[in-house]
This record gives C-alpha cells, sequence and structure tokens, in this order.
C-alpha cells in the first residue's frame, strides 16, 4: 500500500465521521421535535456507507486485486421504527386521545454515537498525519 493510498483512505474515514457527527446532531438538536414539514415527529437519522473497493494490479503476484480505497456515504437513512406515544393532552399535536407521537430518539445512544465518532475522527487525523510524516521523511531522506 502507498503512502498516497493510506492517506486517501483516511481522508474518507474523516469525511465519513464528519457526516456522522452531522447527523449525531440533528437528531440531538431534534429530540423532542413533534412536528416537521414533511409532517409527523422527527424521524432519527444514521449514515449508511460501505467499503469502497477498487482494482489494482500486483507486479509481485502479476494478477489483478480488489484493493481496499476507504469508505463512501452511501445514504442518510430516517429509521421510521420505534416512535414513542407520550401521553399530554396539553400539546399542540396531540392526537383526539391526549396523545402526541415523539421522536424515536434516544439522546444516551445518540451520546454514545457521539463519542464514536469523535475517537474514529481522531483516530482518522493522527493516521493522516503519521502518513504525512512519512511521506515528509522519505523526501527528506531523497534529498541528502
Amino acid at each position: 500500500m502507498s503512502v498516497f493510498n493510506s492517506m486517501k483512505i483516511n481522508a474518507s474515514g474523516l469525511t465519513l465521521e464528519r457526516m456522522k457527527l452531522d447527523t449525531i446532531s440533528s437528531n440531538i438538536a431534534n429530540v423532542n421535535t413533534t412536528r416537521t414539514e414533511e409532517g409527523g415527529p422527527y424521524l432519527r437519522k444514521e449514515v449508511v456507507f460501505e467499503e469502497m473497493i477498487e482494482k489494482a494490479y500486483d507486479k509481485a503476484a502479476e494478477r489483478n486485486e480488489r484493493v481496499s480505497s476507504g469508505v463512501k456515504v452511501m445514504e442518510i437513512f430516517e429509521d421510521p421504527e420505534n416512535l414513542r406515544s407520550v401521553y399530554n393532552p396539553e400539546h399542540v399535536d396531540a392526537d383526539e386521545a391526549g396523545y402526541v407521537t415523539m421522536p424515536n430518539v434516544n439522546l444516551l445512544d445518540e451520546m454514545v454515537s457521539l463519542i464514536e465518532a469523535q475517537r474514529s475522527y481522531e483516530a482518522n487525523a493522527t493516521a493522516l498525519k503519521a502518513s504525512k510524516a512519512m511521506l515528509n521523511k522519505a523526501l527528506d531522506i531523497s534529498k541528502g
């Protein structure tokens, strides 16, 4: 694996984790939103991603291989499951029986996901910094 390929993988990881952080922030901000533009309560969003696979030629083995080149975001999925009903007859969005349909956002789960995404972002940033340092060292060695 070349240094540039590892940098590309880390950059895609940074992009993914940033997207996750933005999505989690949106979920946390809308934890009590009972009415959206689409109608109904806010639906928890989740980032769906997959590994990017590329074909590469291995000169030593003289064959084509499939190698990872990072990750890519496929979609931001809205989860319609596990909406909560809360009895609050004074609420503007209450139904005839006095129940309000609340978002399916669990603040504790979102905080755990937020910490996980932050740590993954930091790990990718550290790996990218290490790749950059190796590349700079290789350039320094080639000068001398």
